[in-house]
């Protein structure tokens, strides 16, 4: 199984269980926090990602780091632990935004761009995505100056990557193939 159908999977169950809960806010500030932290850090990534690390360690770490999370996202940290999973929790929580989002009938699309949107061209995109998926939708942009120029999108499971680093990639891989 793909690691993104198993972050999904976890995602259903913990929107499930916030649902059952009333608690499915508190939870997606949670795992916003936690989405926005490991993305923000390398050095997180890093530790969530290394083998040679313990998961009660990792585990003892990420707790201390999100002290006063719902109960929810705490069970969600030792669940994953437990089933040596760790290493897609920022997936998982990206995945549980985008359900909660759609559960309240908008979408979110993740915009990541080498330099800063204007509000013209936020204003586009959000026409446009509007359009595709017929929801209300929220923009999280995100500034990444390694894609070199033109941006990547992805609203749900879509990505669409007009990135010039990954249009390179391509050309690159085209010419080593034609060799």
């Amino acid at each position: 199984m793909s690691e993104s159908r198993a972050a999904l999977r976890y995602a259903k169950a913990i929107l499930d269980m916030a649902k059952e809960n009333n608690a499915l806010d508190a939870v997606e500030k949670d795992m916003r926090s936690i989405a926005a932290t490991i993305s923000d850090s390398k050095e997180l990534k890093d530790v969530l990602a290394n083998p040679v690390v313990s998961g009660t360690m990792k585990k003892n770490a990420l707790l201390e780091i999100f002290k006063g999370s719902h109960s929810i996202t705490e069970g969600t940290i030792n669940m994953l632990v437990d089933n040596k999973r760790l290493a897609m929790l920022n997936e998982v929580a990206l995945k549980y935004i985008i359900l909660n989002e759609q559960l309240k009938g908008k979408d979110v699309a993740y915009v990541t761009t080498a330099v800063p949107l204007d509000a013209a061209m936020e204003k586009k995109i959000l026409k446009k995505v509007a359009e595709l998926t017929g929801n209300e939708v929220t923009i999280e942009s995100k500034v990444d100056e390694s894609i070199i120029g033109g941006f990547i999108l992805r609203v749900g499971d879509l990505q669409y990557d007009a990135s010039v680093s990954n249009k390179l990639s391509n050309l690159k891989r085209e010419f080593s193939n034609s060799l």
